[in-house]
């Protein structure tokens, strides 16, 4: 059972109805690592939704803006003069322009800092398919008396919750500290110090020495982390709920939340703890240190189906290395891979029963995996479904009663072209026309298709973008030369001239495909026992002016066969000299 599948049969045990729950605090820039909670809470809502079918639980996925907190530093982004800023909450300060610079004019319009990062984030959600049922923002929240009630039972067993953190963490609080966060007469709330509490009132004195009181029922500030949460869950009605590592460590956030939340006459949400992403060869992603790739970068790179699968895929506890180079073209091209296998049409008759349990169960997994990666629930559906009733449903040809049209592989996007000839041809054709007719040539347009499909299309729009930025992967670069290179030089001898002319004597002639191409570099390389690793290599620094690179007769088979032997020829002339 995919995991997301196991979280959904859990949950049915506990109600019909499930909140599950995600949010953010939108400091800054947001990055694919936030979008491991987001489409991790996406992917169970839809578990849910397909069992809803079977168990009639329903399940509601909302999200919380954290836009109440404060500004607790001056980030790298920001200019120095943001310091006036620090300790004000996100909703009431101004956004930052192109420069870091606060944007007056767009604050007075209604933009706030917390919405200029937002915004951008809200859109690659829209992209990736993720349907938030609801937006909570938490500063309104507070201000409309959302948080009255629970602000006042923190406030009334301030005792009690100073026990429960104290004794679960393991850390003694401030004697000063108290569980609400007034907002000073300037609306900072950094260097106040409580000094009572009327019901509902909550009396401070700042820094300065000036005092003042805030109404908790009028949202005059905040609950602290650790208690705002479990707030949420009460009153908000959470049952479920994925959390960051850090979150979930022992003594951490939750396990005191999970203890306060019965203070609200509440229960704390089921728990799934997920690992970090990292940004492959820097660390663990993070806004504030600039360890970032943001969502809508990603998608600039690939579909969004694969930034799905990539959470589908990896189990929530299991660390994820976010590589934008070679290992995203492998991932982009395992779920091509898989989709097809998904929707294969006929298979041997009996052939789900011939399967092994655990074979039966990395199929049935691998095809959920397929599912939560669909941007359009409705097929997301159809595919979960067709993976939990399969092996029930052979029909005596041996292949899968697919009676639903949401599983066809052309309407789910199946194509013929790797990410990886992909790469290679666009790098080799400046004109998107020449690449379509170059795939073609290669039989890899779909057979009942003239021409490629929207699909196909954006793929290679995408692609046009991945080459064009740094994050391409240099194995894959491909720098056709003209000329012999210095590193070429360097890397032939004198007793590969006959194994060039000769080379270059069978491809005048041979079919240009790159069979014939790989048959004819491995056979000659045989005949004169030279290494095969040694040929390619040659081949390699001749044509790419580096030692290795994509397959080398795909990369010949695109070339034009004239400038191919001319290349070669240079290569004669140089060695002979």
């Amino acid at each position: 059972m995919h995991w997301a599948d196991s979280i959904a049969k859990a949950l049915t045990h506990r109600a019909d109805k499930h909140v599950i729950a995600s949010g953010i605090t939108p400091s800054g820039e947001f990055h694919i690592g936030h979008l491991r909670e987001i489409l991790t809470s996406d992917i169970i809502k839809r578990a849910c939704w397909n069992d809803m079918i079977k168990t009639g639980v329903e399940a509601e996925f909302v999200f919380f803006v954290d836009d109440a907190d404060p500004l607790r530093k001056v980030y790298s982004f920001l200019d120095d003069s943001y310091e006036q800023y620090i300790g004000h909450q996100l909703a009431n300060i101004p956004p930052p322009d192109e420069n870091g610079v606060p944007d007056l004019q767009r604050f007075q319009q209604g933009v706030s800092y917390a919405q200029h990062f937002l915004d951008p984030f809200k859109h690659s959600l829209n992209i990736l398919g993720v349907e938030i049922d609801e937006y909570i923002y938490n500063y309104d929240a507070y201000k409309s008396g959302k948080f009255a009630e629970v602000s006042r039972i923190a406030c009334n067993r301030a005792d009690e919750i100073r026990e429960i953190i104290e004794r679960v963490s393991g850390r003694e609080l401030d004697e000063n500290w108290f569980p609400w966060n007034p907002i000073d007469a300037k609306g900072c709330m950094d260097g106040i110090t409580v000094t009572g509490w009327d019901d509902p009132l909550v009396h401070w004195v700042d820094s300065e020495g000036n005092s003042g009181q805030s109404d908790v029922t009028k949202g005059e500030g905040k609950l602290p982390w650790r208690i705002d949460w479990p707030a949420k869950w009460a009153w908000r009605g959470v049952t479920m709920e994925p959390f960051g590592k850090d979150h979930g460590a022992a003594g951490g956030s939750y396990d005191t939340g999970k203890e306060i939340v019965k203070l609200f006459d509440a229960e704390p949400p089921y728990p799934t703890t997920y690992e970090w992403i990292s940004l492959k060869g820097a660390g663990a992603m993070s806004s504030s240190t600039g360890v970032t790739i943001g969502p809508l970068e990603a998608l600039r790179l690939v579909p969004p189906q694969i930034m799905r699968y990539l959470i589908a895929r990896n189990q929530p506890k299991r660390h994820i290395d976010f590589d934008t180079g070679t290992a995203l073209i492998e991932l982009a091209d395992e779920y091509q891979r898989c989709l097809s296998e998904t929707v294969s049409g006929e298979r041997e008759p009996g052939w789900w029963d011939k399967l092994s349990r655990r074979q039966q169960k990395s199929w049935k997994d691998m095809v959920s995996r397929i599912g939560y990666a669909q941007v359009d629930r409705f097929k997301s559906s159809a595919i979960t479904s067709f993976s939990q009733t399969i092996g029930v449903r052979e029909k005596e040809d041996g292949s899968i009663d697919q009676d639903t049209h949401y599983l066809d592989g052309w309407y789910l996007g199946i194509s013929k072209i790797t990410f990886r000839h992909l790469a290679l041809v666009a790098q080799l054709r400046e004109i998107d026309e020449d690449v379509w007719k170059s795939i073609e040539r290669s039989g890899l347009i779909h057979e009942n298709h003239e021409g490629p499909t929207e699909n196909e299309i954006l793929r290679l729009k995408l692609m046009r973008n991945w080459i064009a930025s740094p994050h391409f992967p240099d194995g894959f670069r491909l720098r056709i030369q003209a000329t012999v290179s210095e590193g070429a030089k360097e890397n032939m001898d004198p007793r590969d001239v006959d194994y060039l002319r000769s080379l270059a004597s069978s491809f005048v002639d041979c079919d240009w495909s790159w069979e014939v191409i790989n048959n004819q570099v491995c056979e000659l390389a045989r005949a004169r026992e030279m290494k095969l690793r040694d040929a390619f290599q040659l081949m390699y620094w001749i044509v790419l002016d580096q030692g290795h690179g994509p397959k080398l007769a795909s990369i010949l088979e695109e070339m034009d066969r004239q400038s191919v032997l001319n290349l070669l020829q240079l290569a004669i002339d140089e060695l002979s000299s």
